[in-house]
């Protein structure tokens, strides 16, 4: 007797996306090793895939400000979404991969 089917890889849907955003916006950003940089306010991503581009600190630490961080065009300052490597309550981001 065979066990039930695997589920197939379904897309997100935007409802996935809006969740997914919603959920991250406003957590604090740390690193590694636990240095505060600041909260999400925005996250930048390209429309036409859905990729994850910048995480838009809100609120950047004095730590966050002194690493000379790359900033939009409004002057937020923006961490690389690949720089994340964890989601939690905290986004965990790697601090190499930043600067």
């Amino acid at each position: 007797m065979a066990g039930p089917s695997p589920q197939p890889n379904v897309a997100k849907t935007s409802e996935d996306e809006k969740k997914f955003s919603k959920n991250i916006l406003g957590k604090t950003v740390v690193s590694k090793t636990g240095k505060r940089f600041g909260e999400v306010g925005d996250i930048v991503f390209e429309t036409s895939s859905g990729e994850l581009i910048h995480i838009v600190l809100r609120n950047p630490t004095p730590y966050a400000d002194k690493m000379e961080l790359e900033k939009s065009k409004e002057g937020y300052t923006l961490i690389p979404f690949s720089a994340v490597i964890a989601l939690g309550d905290f986004v965990v981001v790697a601090e190499e991969d930043i600067v």
